[in-house]
């Protein structure tokens, strides 16, 4: 088979479609065809799924050209309209075989809200990437006023716990060393499935029943819905990241009101104090929004300062973006370039508290996954680290050597093999920049 007629799949958005995306190419093995799993989550997110499949087009004029995902899960007759496009199949369909045939309809988009079910439906190994994702929950019962996520996913729904440690054995028997839980709404896993288990009940289990995985990370969290079990596990527990990335969105508690967010900012500060008391290495990420409607300059100032009170050092900002049908979309609006200025500021705030957290890891020695090109990875606590020690691409047989012993029960894996992806070795940090840590083989 030629290159050309091998399936690609270009995955926009969240760890979610990164996990569903690799269902999807295994799905479509031996067809010449391109995938875009795309994102609604705001304008400028749909702007880049059209962008990205016009690029698709004029890269694989030959191939069979598909869209799935949010975007086209809550607009599909516009993306088919497309000229680029011959067929879109909606996030309720994606990973259903019978949507993918060579003969199923030009659009395939069921009823997302009549969805009550979900499972890990993934590849067994997630090839050229270091970690696996595994999808554990999909959906959101919530509806903040921002948000059109949950027309494109539908309500909350979670795969039962013995299917996902099934298939968490199975990607580290592949050679799988970090495993990364992925939802819409993570922390509501397991509310809808029989007696209710929590977030901290299905981590627990995983941990106990295989032990081999060395390493466990959690996709982003709403932190009001961290109980005390998820907490000592996130805190006490070293196989799972000291890494949280938190749905904060805003600093100020008029706007979460507005937003209809459970928590308000001093149960977000308070959160982040008992987390960082408990494992001080534990490195804080969130998602802020600049410029919500009826957001004025006192509020922007109390997002601003929720960088420093909440110790954010991975920050992901946005600046507001109405989306169609949502209750925010209907309140007074913010001026676009006052969103975007606002954003800038809480850009450069962040980009400064980075860059120092970054510099005082200079002396330590972090345990890093390596990723492709060969000459990076990630820490636990998630910074980018780069060196140059080792020959590009990374050989196993060079880290194998320097791995870090592994946990009780576990037993060294070889990841992707001689590139070394996967693997995890001792990194010493010699330096930082503004983005990332530099270091040589410990």
């Amino acid at each position: 088979m030629s290159p050309s007629s091998q399936p690609e799949v270009i995955t926009l958005g969240c760890r979610l479609n990164i996990a569903e995306s690799e269902t999807i190419r295994a799905l479509l093995a031996g067809r010449d065809a391109v995938v875009v799993n795309s994102c609604a989550v705001t304008n400028a997110a749909v702007k880049a799924t059209r962008s990205a499949i016009r690029r698709a087009r004029k890269a694989r004029p030959g191939a069979e050209l598909i869209v799935t995902g949010c975007a086209a899960q809550i607009d599909p007759v516009a993306f088919a309209a497309m000229p680029e496009v011959d067929r879109v199949v909606g996030n309720a369909d994606k990973l259903s075989p019978a949507a993918w045939a060579p003969d199923a309809p030009p659009i395939v988009v069921g009823d997302v809200m009549r969805l009550t079910d979900t499972a890990p439906h993934l590849a067994d190994s997630f090839a050229g990437h270091a970690r696996a994702f595994v999808e554990v929950q999909n959906g959101c019962d919530h509806r903040c006023t921002f948000c059109a996520i949950p027309f494109g996913r539908g309500a909350s729904r979670s795969a039962p716990a013995g299917a996902v440690v099934e298939r968490i054995a199975a990607l580290v028997d592949a050679g799988h060393r970090e495993v990364v839980l992925t939802g819409v709404d993570l922390t509501s896993y397991g509310q809808h499935l029989p007696g209710a288990p929590t977030l901290g009940t299905l981590v627990e289990r995983i941990l106990r029943h295989v032990p081999r995985l060395e390493r466990l990370r959690l996709s982003s969290l709403d932190s009001i819905e961290i109980d005390d079990r998820l907490f000592d596990l996130v805190t006490g527990e070293p196989r799972v990241m000291p890494h949280l990335h938190l749905s904060f969105q805003s600093g100020s508690d008029l706007i979460l009101k507005r937003m209809k967010r459970r928590h308000n900012r001093a149960q977000a500060v308070a959160m982040v104090e008992r987390l960082k008391a408990a494992r001080p290495d534990i490195a804080i990420g969130a998602d802020l929004i600049a410029g919500f409607p009826t957001e004025d300059e006192g509020m922007a100032a109390d997002t601003l300062a929720l960088l420093d009170d909440a110790d954010i050092v991975h920050a992901h900002i946005f600046p507001y973006s109405p989306r169609a049908g949502t209750p925010a979309a209907r309140m007074p609006q913010v001026a676009p370039d006052i969103r975007r200025t606002r954003a800038d500021r809480l850009r450069t705030r962040a980009a400064t508290r980075k860059a120092a957290w970054l510099a005082s890891q200079v002396g330590s020695t972090q345990h890093v996954l390596l990723e492709q090109p060969g000459d990076r990875g990630h820490a636990p606590h998630f910074a980018e680290v780069r060196f140059s020690t080792f020959p590009s691409p990374v050989r196993a047989d060079l880290v194998e050597a320097h791995v870090p012993s592994t946990p009780p029960g576990a037993r060294p894996s070889t990841g992707s093999g001689r590139t070394g992806i996967g693997l995890i070795a001792p990194i010493h940090i010699t330096a930082a920049t503004a983005t990332h840590l530099i270091g040589t083989l410990a």
